[in-house]
């Protein structure tokens, strides 16, 4: 057996044995073998990525069985492996081994921890399935895999209303995203006769050239009505702007699952999409326009919502939203091989950030609100240096070739957008500039507000009830088992207006994948840069992608000030949060109350949610009451079932009048039978 048949189908088999047989094997036994089987598959995986980073390996595809033969549609299951697939076994492998490390510890007082864990290798496999896909069906079998152990794990705690709501609102706002998708594969279907990706690649330039498509009553371009479709699957998929509000609400799951959905592995599968159809888009220059202005705008939008949240997890949750913008914006403008560097760094540095807040989280007793923490850098500061590496990584921290990751990825994928030299890359580039700005105000705000100043718990109602109550319920419904062993929450009455509350440093098994995303974070992008975006890196990519030369070049040698544009403004978010949280603690609140109605513009998320639920949940929902009471319960109901339970009763009622059991009735109705046999008889 070849291994990539190993690191794709052992999650699969972990997650089966491990959520059927849980009453079997027990609690130890289902994490033991789900976090076994991650490993090996993470093991094999490095291997694959760093013959490719060599130029010591080429594409391969290894068939698995026959699936589907029906007229022209004819096609394997088959696993292929080339320089994209690699990079994202890498990326969706060691950061899934590392969520359910991590897990042991953040879920250890949770009832349903082989459920979770199950979910968690379920969700693993999809993502490889999507990942090593040969055609569009497997891939979007992957696609709505994710989708549905996405749905299983935002809404692990089901007993919780707002997590139930939560996985509801992700499951229905990415099938709007999902069926485009699958109107993007229908009509490449149609077009091409084959599902086949390698075949539709290279058929495209000669069949779509010149070509049309009948859609909605239009006669249309084919490439731009087939990329569009497409790209609009990757919009719900990813949360671009429109399809995004799913995203921040996912915050409902546990946060190793917002760690391994919202930060490495779904999210990107998108920007995966599109780089591996890149040759089909980069026909159709209204296709690419549309992803460079959406990925622009989201990267803008949602780096505006981030400023202003005060859940340390909702945070983090538009800034993934932010950081996929760029991916998008720099896959329009053609630099692919940076969109997928940038989701190489990006998911280092955002597992760390979103592990980070677990373990502040998991620290203050399940308090997500960052305006009850406060100097907890003393109080658990290994956590506070990974934070501190996360951060330093997504704001793009560095100089003359000296950086953390985000600082590589981020700045090839700004230059590239100035480097296009159209006005929508100029467009892109001013967007993805600003972004980085409100970008490194948010993070140092979260990180100041957090493990900085003064500590400020004995406002929280979370921290209170665990210091007064000796068992401990926390925001999730779920009893703290304290007889396990390892309660984190320890208290004293003579505390110093901390409200006797003391938080602890999280257990080893949760900041060992905490050190690990570190070093991602910290040299990743110094490490691996070279290979995804220097010039003459089309040997790496050897056709996974479009490579373009001349655009790298052209990044390579833009104006000096566009190279200092991002390390500018990352500086001046830096210095405002700072003036605003450490310096000046009074300014956030005099400038809420001098801009108040931009501050509610955007901790309301510019009323994405209302608007939607304007347009579309209240009119739904009084369709459905109508539908329900005067078509199901008025219509269906009283004339079919209930209409002929009625009529069966009434003939019932009138033939229980016939059965008196007196014999002179009996005598009569056999009288008026005969009568009436004689009359026919007669008449005839």
């Amino acid at each position: 057996m070849s291994s990539i048949n190993v690191i794709v189908f052992l999650p699969l088999l972990a997650a089966i044995v491990a959520g059927l047989g849980n009453k079997k094997l027990g609690l130890i036994p289902s994490k033991v073998i789900t976090t076994g089987a991650l490993f090996f598959s993470c093991a094999l995986s490095w291997p694959i990525f760093l013959s490719f980073l060599g130029g010591h390996a080429e594409a391969s595809v290894t068939p698995v069985l026959h699936w589907v033969k029906s007229g022209d549609l004819d096609f394997l299951w088959a696993l292929r492996v080339d320089t994209l697939t690699a990079i994202m076994l890498v990326v969706i492998t060691t950061v899934s081994f590392l969520v359910h490390l991590y897990s042991w510890g953040y879920m250890s007082e949770e009832p349903d921890q082989p459920r979770f864990f199950a979910y968690l290798s379920l969700f693993t496999f999809a993502m490889l399935m999507l990942v090593t896909a040969d055609n569009l069906v497997q891939m979007f079998f992957g696609w709505e895999g994710v989708g549905l152990a996405s749905y299983l794990l935002i809404g692990f705690w089901f007993r919780k209303p707002s997590a139930n709501a939560a996985a509801m609102k992700a499951f229905v706002v990415n099938r709007v995203g999902d069926l485009g998708f699958m109107m993007g594969i229908f009509a490449t279907f149609l077009v091409f006769h084959t599902v086949s990706i390698p075949q539709i690649l290279h058929d495209a330039p000669a069949v779509l050239s010149g070509s049309t498509i009948g859609f909605l009553g239009y006669r249309l371009d084919t490439a731009t009505v087939i990329c569009i479709l497409l790209f609009i699957g990757a919009m719900g998929k990813s949360a671009q702007l429109g399809l995004h509000t799913w995203l921040p609400d996912a915050m409902e799951g546990p946060t190793p699952v917002s760690a391994l959905i919202h930060a490495a592995t779904m999210v990107t599968a998108g920007v995966f999409m599109v780089c591996r159809l890149s040759p089909l888009f980069e026909l159709s220059p209204t296709a690419t326009s549309f992803v460079t202005f959406i990925g622009a705008m989201t990267c803008f939008f949602a780096a505006t919502i981030g400023t202003t949240q005060t859940d340390i997890k909702r945070v983090i949750a538009y800034s993934t939203c932010s950081q996929l913008g760029y991916m998008f914006f720099a896959a329009g403008v053609g630099a692919y091989g940076a969109a997928m560097f940038h989701l190489f760094t990006h998911a280092f540095f955002k597992a760390l950030l979103f592990l980070g807040a677990g373990s502040v989280i998991h620290a203050m007793h399940h308090e997500q609100d960052m305006r009850y923490y406060g100097g907890l850098r003393k109080k658990i500061p290994l956590t506070f240096f990974a934070m501190m590496a996360g951060t330093l990584a997504i704001t793009g921290v560095g100089a003359f070739e000296i950086g953390f990751a985000g600082f590589f990825s981020k700045d090839a994928i700004i230059e590239a957008a100035w480097a296009k030299g159209t006005e929508l890359g100029h467009f892109a580039f001013f967007m993805g500039v600003f972004a980085a700005l409100l970008t490194s105000f948010y993070s140092w705000r979260l990180v100041y507000l957090t493990f900085f100043g003064k500590p400020r718990w004995e406002q929280s109602e979370h921290i209170q009830h665990a210091v007064h109550d000796a068992h401990g319920h926390d925001d999730h419904g779920h009893d703290h088992a304290h007889a396990h062993g390892h309660d984190h929450h320890h208290h004293d009455e003579h505390s110093d207006g901390t409200a006797g509350y003391h938080p602890h440093e999280s257990p080893l098994v949760m900041l060992v994948p905490l050190v690990v995303l570190s070093l991602g974070a910290i040299f990743a992008g110094w490490v691996f840069a070279h290979a995804f975006i220097s010039e003459g890196t089309g040997e790496f990519w050897k056709g996974a992608l479009v490579y373009s030369e001349h655009l790298i070049h052209a990044a390579h040698h833009v104006p000096t000030w566009v190279k200092w544009s991002p390390f500018a403004v990352m500086v001046t978010g830096f210095l405002i949060a700072t003036y605003a949280y450490v310096v000046n603690p009074a300014f956030p609140a005099a400038f809420v109350n001098q801009f108040g109605f931009l501050y509610r513009f955007l901790l309301n998320k510019w009323y994405f949610d209302e608007l939607y639920h304007f347009i579309f949940v209240r009119p739904a929902l009084w369709l459905g009451r109508v539908f329900w009471k005067v078509g199901d319960i008025g219509i269906i109901d009283r004339f079919g079932p209930n209409g002929a339970a009625w009529l069966v009763a009434q003939g019932s009622r009138g033939a229980v009048k016939l059965q008196s059991g007196y014999l002179y009735s009996y005598a009569l109705v056999m009288l008026v039978g005969l009568v009436g046999a004689i009359s026919w008889v007669i008449a005839q």
